[in-house]
């Protein structure tokens, strides 16, 4: 792993999309090491924070499309959802709407929010747009801890 996550700091740019998408999809994957790794190397930390943001909320919507294709088998081989976890999740969502995407970014139940969401036939935009709110903020929040808020912009 450790070489995987050397490839993808090299990469620049490339390499934190890539393992924000991954680490949105089917791997437990820490996209923040790669981004807080690029951005110790002197990377652009406004530019990371976007191509890690955009990268985590592609892989989001690929969560958002297993669980709009409805295939429970899927959903708990590949992204080892539980479920207890999307019972969670669906409680969590109850009466909330699409709106409720915005904390995707959580562990253990942010891709289950996000299948959940795929499952109820959620406005797609929505759970875009809130989707990535939530992630771009997570990020913001974790690049600012790092370099010091006054530093980022």
């Amino acid at each position: 792993m450790d070489a995987f996550l050397q490839l993808l700091t090299t990469w620049g740019y490339a390499g934190m999309f890539l393992s924000a998408f991954l680490a949105g999809t089917i791997l437990p994957f820490s996209s923040e090491a790669v981004l807080l790794a690029c951005v110790g190397l002197g990377l652009d930390p406004v530019l990371s924070t976007l191509a890690t943001t955009l990268g985590n909320a592609l892989g989001g919507l690929t969560c958002y499309w297993i669980g709009h294709l409805g295939k429970m088998n899927w959903i708990e081989k590949y992204f080892r959802v539980s479920p207890k976890q999307m019972e969670r999740a669906s409680r969590f969502i109850q009466g909330k709407g699409a709106w409720i995407a915005v904390f995707s970014f959580l562990p253990v139940i942010g891709d289950a929010i996000l299948i959940v969401l795929g499952l109820m036939r959620a406005n797609v935009w929505i759970v875009t747009i809130s989707m990535t709110i939530g992630k771009l903020a997570r990020y913001i929040t974790i690049v600012s801890a790092a370099l010091g808020i006054s530093n980022l912009f």
